[in-house]
């Protein structure tokens, strides 16, 4: 088989916003280590990937998540004699602009900003406007060309059978839907069919554990073609595409496969992520995420950057908020004329239990109760 080549020479695909010498780690290891040392992708390890449960260890978070797509993305690219570095960025990377709880939070906070009239949101160009801008106090992680159109093509929820890159130079800030963007290189192809790969098995698995399904439920031709397991799923569907990828048909599943991967979608489609456990987090998250929002908001409106009233508040989210205000509003303006996406942008980067401790904080006001208790002890005890 010809060895796969990107049409876009070293120049192009390394390229930064702002140009930096080269060092030891060559150009896509130095993203990679900009992406682990930054602060969106250690909150990773906070966030759903498909079930919420912060307190079970074995049950799949966005951290693990990015580490199996990297992984899958990798071991593909080894076996296509492709740029291992490269893949291992861009899956390393392509979820840091993932909301609280999973795309049940996505598709919530889409519908709060489409509310507002400010265009939706989605996972995948929220990820670039994280390394682009909102990583480093505004200045952003000034990754490669290459890793940031990975990070915003990779769309691994569309499952496709095969993918040929555009091998194109884009504006990609300037996208406000990334329906119509294809990746740039080969590397960026695989990344996208690696995500998908990664979280087939990956969520029967954690809902088996759930006892949301019975093993014994997997269709026979998904046991029979992919495998009953994780590892077998993703061993199966790795290999079936290093056999049938090349330039002519792209990065591609194999016909037998794919079949068997649109109905293992179906499957999990019906029975995980429409299971009634998914959409009794949505209610509950929607009046979670909705009072956040709008105490953030309603503080911004009435107070702006008047510190007194946030101290007031007597609650860490609303001094918090306050700081990341000061800090954050000459980028704002610089990046994007205004502070209409602050408020989102900030709840979008929270952990799912960061977000319970807010509300917590917004519903139950802590100072008022030690206050309470303080007039309670000196009325019984007369202790004063």
């Amino acid at each position: 088989m010809a060895k796969l080549k990107n049409l876009l020479d070293d120049v192009e695909l390394q390229r930064r916003m702002h140009q930096r010498p080269d060092d030891v780690r060559g150009a896509y290891y130095r993203d990679t280590t900009a992406i682990i040392h930054s602060s969106p992708f250690r909150r990773l390890k906070h966030k759903t990937q498909v079930f919420f449960s912060p307190s079970n260890d074995h049950i799949c978070t966005r951290m693990e998540h990015v580490l199996h797509v990297a992984s899958i993305a990798t071991a593909i690219c080894r076996g296509l004699d492709l740029n291992t570095e490269l893949a291992w960025a861009i899956g390393m990377g392509h979820d840091l602009g993932h909301t609280p709880f999973g795309h049940v939070g996505e598709r919530i906070l889409d519908g709060f900003m489409r509310e507002r009239g400010m265009g939706g949101f989605e996972h995948e160009l929220n990820s670039l406007r994280v390394v682009d801008f909102l990583s480093e106090h505004g200045k952003g992680l000034n990754l490669t060309y290459a890793v940031r159109d990975g990070i915003a093509s990779h769309c691994g929820e569309h499952f496709v059978q095969t993918l040929k890159p555009d091998f194109s130079v884009k504006d990609l800030a300037s996208y406000v839907s990334r329906a119509s963007l294809v990746p740039a290189t080969w590397e960026a192809t695989v990344v996208r069919f690696s995500d998908s790969i990664a979280y087939l098995g990956r969520d029967f698995e954690d809902a088996t554990r759930l006892s949301i399904v019975d093993p014994k439920e997997l269709p026979p031709i998904v046991g029979e073609r992919l495998g009953r397991t994780n590892g077998e799923i993703i061993n199966s569907l790795v290999n079936d595409i290093i056999d049938h990828s090349d330039e002519h048909r792209g990065i591609n599943f194999s016909d037998e496969l794919f079949e068997a991967v649109e109905v293992m979608k179906q499957f999990n489609y019906r029975h995980i992520y429409k299971s009634p456990m998914l959409s009794g987090y949505e209610r509950y998250f929607t009046r979670l995420l909705r009072l956040i929002i709008d105490y953030l908001q309603g503080l911004l409106d009435r107070y702006g950057f008047d510190e007194t009233p946030y101290l007031e508040e007597k609650n860490m989210l609303a001094v918090g908020f306050y700081h990341h205000l000061v800090e954050m509003q000459g980028p704002y303006l610089d990046h994007d004329g205004s502070l209409d996406r602050i408020v989102y942008d900030y709840v979008a980067g929270m952990t799912d239990n960061f977000c319970l401790d807010c509300a917590n904080e917004i519903l139950k006001p802590e100072h008022l109760n030690d206050s309470i208790e303080y007039s309670l002890t000196g009325k019984w005890f007369d202790a004063r």
